[in-house]
């Protein structure tokens, strides 16, 4: 998790909310003097559960260390509840979708052989599966959008670790996207930029050290269509 803190001395020009692929995104903000506040929250296991409660123009982490962190965050732009917030929010929140694909949590609706039924990705089931996961990271953004803050969500890196299932991380993250727009999130889309002609991320964009992550460069990139979107 990231110190809290303001990269510059200049206003903020957002608070980042996410989990660990919020780091490539702050990495480059800092790199290029670009102020924002926040960072990853050490929660993206955590969202099946319960991990925050709702309060009046607010979020309140269940985690203390969450909590503590996200206080500090509000604190470097002036304000003492999300509903304050005269910044856009950006989250990288409910896209790390390699973990609900893992390869074993699927097996059960392979058909004979070996393969999903026709129209099983990105169908009924496949999706209410998602949502249903996912529910309480949506209801977040539904209650954020709520205070009428503006909202983005950002895709997570093209990229599947060995353990998960692609059509289905694929598809999952497909079906979060679908989501958050209906929300009056935006979601910025890099996909036909940061991948190469297989669909997976190019090699110049990931991190060496693991399977899932985004790079320096990555991080640049976002930044680059965040700061377009007027940020």
């Amino acid at each position: 998790m990231t110190t809290p803190s303001s990269t510059t001395t200049a206003p903020a020009r957002f608070l980042l909310l996410g989990d660990s692929h919020a780091g490539p995104i702050g990495r480059a903000a800092q790199a290029a003097g670009i102020a924002l506040a926040g960072g990853p929250l050490d929660i993206s296991r955590r969202y099946p559960e319960s991990f925050y409660d709702l309060g009046d123009g607010d979020v309140v982490f269940r985690k203390p260390a969450t909590e503590q962190h996200y206080r500090e965050f509000l604190a470097v732009l002036g304000v003492a509840r999300m509903s304050d917030l005269r910044v856009p929010v950006v989250s990288t929140l409910g896209f790390g979708v390699h973990v609900v694909a893992a390869v074993e949590n699927w097996r059960i609706y392979r058909d004979a052989t070996g393969g999903f039924p026709p129209g099983f990705i990105g169908g009924g089931l496949f999706e209410g599966i998602i949502t249903t996961y996912y529910r309480q990271t949506l209801d977040l953004y539904r209650h954020i959008r709520g205070m009428g803050v503006r909202v983005l969500g950002v895709m997570p890196p093209q990229r599947v670790p060995p353990e998960a299932d692609p059509e289905v991380f694929f598809g999952a993250q497909q079906c979060i996207r679908r989501e958050l727009l209906r929300l009056g999130v935006e979601v910025p889309d890099l996909r036909s930029r940061v991948t190469d002609e297989t669909g997976f991320q190019r090699p110049e964009l990931c991190d060496p050290d693991d399977f899932v992550h985004g790079n320096l460069a990555f991080g640049r990139l976002v930044l680059a269509d965040l700061l377009d979107r007027g940020l």
